[in-house]
């Protein structure tokens, strides 16, 4: 017997991964660099089940029917490059190699050339979902040698996780590194949705005096509505979990925020490609400013906070707090897509923005029914540019605008940080502005470094350049790009 499948990588996604591809009927052959964790495996939790341990790479490859799949779930980098030299010796044209970990989407482009110059196919997917995903159905994101789709389609959408309707969490999603760079997003926005929700758990606490069993029925109550989804789930089970003592477990959680890059590779990407993604890169800022703790104790004692007083209406204050929530989500979301649009542009990638949203749908960590409004307006309109300019969201946000101002202004006066709410208001202000003071910019850039600037009462596309102190000279320097 042959295994349908191979997995390298028996860490807790790989195990998890694999229990759910035999669950579905497939046989996985399983091998791990410390191959004493194959034979544990399938002594416990694989125990009985269509698996095949190997020790070897060789017999890895040996025990697999053709053509030969093999997904790797191991750290991101060199160990991927590595893996995928000691594979190749073993594969033969045809044989398909899948990156099922946190790669960066520039290596999957390069891996997938290189790969197919072998005569292989090379697919980078994004799994999202965590342990509980993995063993369940997460959400895939699979892109690379579009040859390959036919080959690995049944299994992905089968392990895949399903929603309402039935449909897979899985779909296709384009060339090369595209599977990865969606992944990347997709991380990014959770960083942007997990700030906010931090940022209105601050302010019900700090600012309006909350108690955890208050918040905790907010969220859960919020979480039937617009803002249903995932996160906003387990913020509300977070808030009323106590410890031992009675106290809620996570007021002794040290306010130290963790990250493992894919949000700093999204706010890259944003500036290599120039897009404003504003709200994602705060959310990464304020990861790093929550780490220097050390620094903040030291500088609290020196700046003393504002004297909390909230004389306003609760009730009003929470309404306008779940606005402001929905509305710098969807701003979050927007800058995500034009990231992903621009992307495609510059890659050469096909991409299908509402299937995305529909892979988004179920499985994996931003998944919420708000998803299926970004479907909708890709339906509506395939060549939609900006969110923003949807009639649904355009209807959300100006219902949302006076509060989510009242927000962002609330927090400022009682020196409480919210900078991702006012990034987000920051960047739809911008947005809807006709008229920004980069005029002024470009007048200074020019003064200095003669980098020209466009004029208003001429065609866009031409140049000028002024001698400002009539001693800088008519000779100008490049024009400047947009």
């Amino acid at each position: 017997m042959k295994a349908d499948i191979g997995l390298i990588g028996l860490a807790v996604m790989g195990e998890n991964l694999v229990l759910n591809m035999e669950s579905k009927g497939y046989t996985v052959a399983v091998y791990n660099r410390s191959t004493e964790k194959v034979d544990k495996f399938l002594n416990d939790r694989g125990k009985g089940k269509n698996f095949i341990g190997a020790h070897s790479i060789k017999e890895l490859a040996e025990s697999l029917k053709s053509p030969r799949k093999v997904m790797m779930l191991v750290k991101a980098g060199q160990a991927v490059d590595a893996l995928i030299e000691q594979l190749t010796p073993y594969l033969e044209p045809g044989d398909i190699i899948i990156d099922g970990g946190n790669s960066n989407f520039q290596d999957t482009i390069r891996r997938t050339r290189e790969v197919e110059a072998m005569g292989l196919l090379y697919v980078g997917s994004g799994v999202s979902g965590g342990e509980e995903g993995a063993l369940k159905g997460p959400s895939l994101m699979p892109g690379g040698s579009s040859v390959a789709w036919p080959f690995i389609k049944e299994i992905f959408q089968n392990i895949a996780a399903k929603v309402e309707d039935g449909n897979p969490c899985c779909d296709w999603v384009g060339e090369n590194g595209s599977g990865h760079f969606v992944k990347m997003v997709h991380n990014g926005i959770e960083y942007g949705d997990m700030q906010i929700i931090s940022e209105t758990y601050y302010l019900m606490k700090n600012l309006l005096g909350m108690n955890y069993d208050e918040m905790h029925e907010t969220f859960a109550e919020w979480n039937k509505g617009d803002l249903n989804s995932y996160l906003i789930e387990i913020t509300a089970d977070i808030l009323k979990y106590k410890d031992y003592d009675g106290i809620p477990l996570v007021e002794k959680i040290l306010d130290t925020a963790g990250q493992k890059g894919t949000g700093k590779w999204t706010g890259i990407s944003a500036l290599e490609l120039g897009v404003p993604l504003t709200l994602i890169a705060e959310s990464v800022f304020a990861r790093t400013l929550s780490a220097n703790k050390e620094e903040r104790i030291n500088a609290s004692k020196i700046y003393k906070a504002p004297e909390v007083a909230f004389t306003g209406n609760k009730k009003e204050f929470l309404g306008n707090l779940k606005n402001a929530l929905y509305a710098s989500k969807i701003v979050s979301y927007a800058q995500g897509y034009l990231l992903m649009h621009e992307a495609a542009k510059e890659y050469g990638w096909n991409l299908n923005y509402g299937g995305i949203a529909l892979m988004w749908r179920g499985g994996c960590i931003i998944r919420s029914a708000f998803l299926n409004k970004i479907k909708d307006a890709f339906d509506h309109n395939p060549d939609l540019q900006n969110l923003l300019l949807d009639p649904f969201f355009q209807s959300k946000i100006t219902q949302a605008l006076n509060g989510w101002r009242n927000i962002v202004a609330e927090a400022v006066l009682n020196g409480i940080p919210v900078p991702a709410f006012s990034s987000a208001l920051s960047y739809f202000d911008g947005f809807r502005s006709l008229n920004l003071p980069a005029n002024l910019i470009q007048a200074q850039r020019d003064y200095f470094g003669a980098h020209t600037y466009e004029r208003i009462d001429q065609d866009r596309g031409k140049f000028f350049h002024t001698n400002w102190t009539g001693h800088g000279g008519d000779t100008a320097s490049s024009s400047y790009n947009v």
